[in-house]
Parts: C-alpha cells; structure tokens; sequence
C-alpha cells in the first residue's frame, strides 16, 4: 500500500488554518494539528517575494524544533503571502482596509507564494511555490457582497480563492490551485514521501 509507509511516523501539521488542515488531511495518513507559538511573523525588509514566504517558514520551523524528540517526528509549517506589483498584501486589518486590498487585486495579476518547511531531527526541507491568479475587474457591489458573507479576515490578500469570489473573479490561474488556498499539496506530498524513504533507509 503507497501510505502504509507513513503509519510509524508521527507527523505534525503547525498551523491553525482550516484550509491546510483540509488538505493535509486529504492526503489519507494519519497526522497531528499542533497549536500556533508565539512567532513574530518579521521579515528584514531587504528580503522580496519567495524570500518572504521561505523565511516565514523556516521562522515557524525554528519554533517546534524541541519537538523532534526522535526520527520519525515530522513538523510542517507553511507561511502564505500574496504579492502585487512589488509589494506584499497581507491580512486585512478591517473591513475598509479589506475593501482596498481587493481593489488593488481588482484587473490585475498577482502572485500567491506559500513557503514551507518540512522538518524531522535529521534534515529540514524548506521550499516554496509560486502560482500566478489572474482577476476580474471586481464591481464595488460584488466585493460588498464577498465581505459582508464571507468575511476574509484571516486570508493574506483578503480572499480565499474556493470561495464566491473565486468563482466570479478569477479568470486565470498558472501554478498550483491549492498553493492558494494555503498548501502546494502535491509538492508537500513528494517531498514527504521522500523524506520517510530517506529515513527509513538510514
């Protein structure tokens, strides 16, 4: 069986988002939701695009290292960051400051990056993954109805792309879908499978 290799390890998803969960979980081995630490999430400002999001990553790894109390511990974490002409768009404050980022995505291209780091007490893996979303030019009363039902507060970007605003706003994607709901699934899929291969051969 191709997850069976999996069952004798203990892996550890760091993260409280509901949508990493989902995936994660749908991969079919077993694993383990840990808590959020207290990560200031600050990045040097010399650092642009995939840096941002590797470095996130990496930050929060560093975070959960007295966890890997033994080989077959493996601790993922993910930081997801929207980017737009130069500048990253982070989690709305509110629902004014939401409303401008949508406008600035409104028309235009944008990228979603999402680092990740996979960890065992024997190696760290830290890559990331790049999808490109294309908009709609969004009317003022679509992006009202979106906030006002869906409430994006906790989405990098003020959206999540499975929902309504997905539907009738994104014309285009290249890259991963999933990398922006949060996770590059496939990516962590192989990189996973890798590392149990490795450290079952050890």
């Amino acid at each position: 069986m191709p997850l069976s290799k999996f069952q004798n390890f203990k892996i550890l998803l760091a993260s409280q988002s509901p949508r990493r969960k989902f995936l994660i979980g749908e991969l079919g081995f077993p694993f383990e939701t840990i808590s959020n630490r207290d990560v200031e999430e600050v990045f040097p400002p010399n650092l642009k695009r995939e840096e941002i999001a590797l470095f996130l990553a990496e930050l929060k790894a560093n975070a959960y290292k007295d966890l890997l109390i033994d080989n077959n511990t493996i601790i993922i974490t993910a930081d997801t960051i929207v980017w737009l002409e130069n500048e990253i768009l982070h989690k709305p404050k509110d629902k004014a400051d939401a409303v401008n980022i949508l406008k600035k995505l409104s028309g235009k291209m944008h990228e979603v990056i999402t680092g990740v780091s996979i960890c065992s007490k024997q190696k760290n893996n830290t890559f990331c993954s790049i999808t490109k979303v294309y908009f709609e030019n969004l009317k003022d009363e679509e992006i009202e109805h979106y906030l006002e039902n869906y409430k994006p507060y906790d989405k990098a970007g003020a959206y999540g792309v499975q929902e309504w605003i997905g539907y009738i706003g994104v014309k285009k994607i290249e890259g991963s879908f999933f990398n922006v709901m949060g996770l590059p699934i496939q990516k962590v899929y192989k990189v996973l499978e890798k590392m149990v291969n490795e450290i079952q051969n050890v």
